[in-house]
């Protein structure tokens, strides 16, 4: 028999991309439940070729259920992912609830697969903020050959990555603008269309954001607690895929040869590096992909052993749901889980 898998947050950008890509990767599950607020009761969701029907998450029994792939926020995460754990569910999480919680691995199945044993402590699982995953991917082939020392990145990021309302207030005011109507910012501080934002969640005490803290000690977790990591992460006019302009220095020498022969290798990645127009990816070209994109690859004069790559990648799905499905795809492939063992 297959495995029982439940999605939580199905109706939400991140839950339907969880859906998508389970049925484009034929992952074994004997049966999917999709599960959501009460409000969404009575609609439905796309699976493969099936619609799947609602069910509220309030009164849920995880009883019987395998996998649970959480993507419906912090809040939720908090309140319910406990509840499915101790029920016997194994719980891959996509909010940032658990993410620095010691006794909860934070995975990256390209970076980071010896730590998913980690999650039986809790039975569960934390997925990377969806900037952090991209970046990792990248690295940690480099970090393997010639040792990382510093990273300073900086972001530019979609406004799928923040939601529905964030992708309807870009085109509310896109379209606005050209009628003559005032942009009116709701979800975000400041104007969106036509404009950059050099703001991603909260301010902290050091003058740093949230997403910026996050891409720090996320890095730092999964790959090495020695590396410094700096990042300025911008929201951009875009409907989805995050890119980063990311310098490294290395302890080793790393040309620009190497990184490239070093990332063709790697898994996740392609490279599409020419020094010529349109000889690296953009983000319109990376929405409804897998892969995490590499250009742009190129030496630093300035700092000895010094690297500049540009990354692209789909932040719903390697940012997020392909990453979860990704980490149920390793529980299976590394024997923390039978496909037979549902009952």
């Amino acid at each position: 028999m297959g495995l029982h898998v439940a999605v939580v947050g199905a109706t939400g950008n991140v839950g339907r991309e969880i859906l998508a890509i389970m049925a484009e990767r034929g992952f074994e599950a004997e049966t999917v439940t999709a599960i959501a607020s009460r409000k969404s009761i009575g609609t439905t969701v796309t699976y493969g070729d099936s619609e799947l029907k609602i069910v509220a998450l309030d009164d849920f029994d995880f009883k019987g259920v395998d996998i649970a792939l959480f993507a419906a926020g912090g809040s939720i995460a908090k309140e319910f992912a406990p509840k499915a754990a101790k029920a016997g569910a194994i719980v891959i999480d996509n909010s940032s609830h658990f993410r620095m919680d010691p006794d909860v691995p934070l995975i990256v199945p390209e970076v980071n697969p010896q730590d998913l044993a980690g999650f039986a402590k809790k039975n569960i699982i934390a997925n990377p903020n969806c900037s952090t995953a991209q970046m990792l991917v990248a690295l940690k082939p480099l970090h393997d050959a010639a040792t990382i020392k510093r990273v300073v990145v900086a972001t530019y990021q979609s406004v799928s990555g923040a939601g529905n309302a964030a992708m309807d207030e870009l085109w509310t005011q896109t379209r606005g603008i050209f009628v003559n109507d005032e942009p009116t910012p709701d979800k975000f501080t400041k104007q969106i269309a036509f404009n950059v934002i050099p703001h991603i969640d909260k301010f902290l005490d050091d003058g740093s954001t949230k997403e910026e803290w996050k891409m720090v000690v996320e890095t730092k977790k999964m790959l090495d607690p020695k590396i410094k990591v700096t990042a300025t992460c911008v929201r951009v006019p875009v409907f989805v895929g995050h890119a980063e302009a990311i310098n490294l220095e290395f302890d080793g020498e790393m040309s620009a040869r190497q990184a490239r022969d070093i990332l063709r290798e790697a898994p996740g990645i392609l490279v599409v590096d020419k020094p010529e127009d349109g000889g690296y990816i953009t983000p319109v070209e990376c929405a409804g992909d897998f892969a995490t994109y590499v250009s742009r690859i190129r030496e630093d004069s300035t700092v000895e052993n010094g690297l500049n790559i540009w990354v692209v990648s789909d932040n719903l799905r390697k940012g997020a749901a392909l990453n979860a499905v990704q980490i149920a795809e390793a529980l299976l492939n590394h024997g923390h889980i039978a496909v037979n063992s549902a009952a």
